[in-house]
């Protein structure tokens, strides 16, 4: 009877540990289900393309960004919205992988870029020109488009002018 009472127990703990597991998994589902979705136009000597992003302006969203995730689909973007200008940081903490960011000010212009960077890499990618928020994109879209500094990019928090 103690076996059997043991089974039981390593069972019952078992069980737990799913249900737990599933909880954490649903919970970071919708919390990507939460992220508003915007289309993102990037402007170059080439041509405009645009993407799908996922708007992340809280300080829940910025934080989580793309972790755990491992695939970035192509036309699929990520905006981390600041909400006015400041010096911009990134890590790819948890991010499977590999990215290219793009660092833009407050009139849409680009003012750096880091293509392919590493996958879950601690190093810090910044820029300490004042941005209004970092799109990623999935790693070689800047080679690929064609993207440089001081493009544009068109979306609503940037006031963009393009002459």
């Amino acid at each position: 009877m103690c076996v059997r009472g043991g089974g039981l127990i390593k069972s019952a703990f078992w069980l737990f540990g799913l249900v737990i597991s599933l909880l954490v998994c649903f919970s970071a589902a919708r919390a990507q289900e939460m992220m508003r979705v915007e289309p993102l136009t990037i402007v170059t000597m080439q041509a405009s393309t645009t993407f799908s992003a996922e708007i992340a302006d809280t300080d829940a969203t910025r934080e989580r960004g793309l972790m755990f995730r491992h695939i970035m689909p192509e036309g699929q973007a990520m905006l981390f919205d600041f909400g006015a200008p400041r010096p911009a940081a990134m890590w790819m903490k948890n991010t499977y992988m590999s990215l290219d960011m793009l660092f833009v000010r407050q009139d849409g212009t680009i003012a750096a870029m880091a293509e392919n960077t590493v996958p879950k890499s601690l190093d810090t990618i910044s820029v300490q020109e004042p941005v209004r928020g970092v799109i990623e994109l999935a790693a070689g879209t800047v080679k690929r488009l064609g993207i440089h500094k001081n493009d544009h990019v068109v979306n609503a928090i940037f006031k963009a002018s393009l002459n």
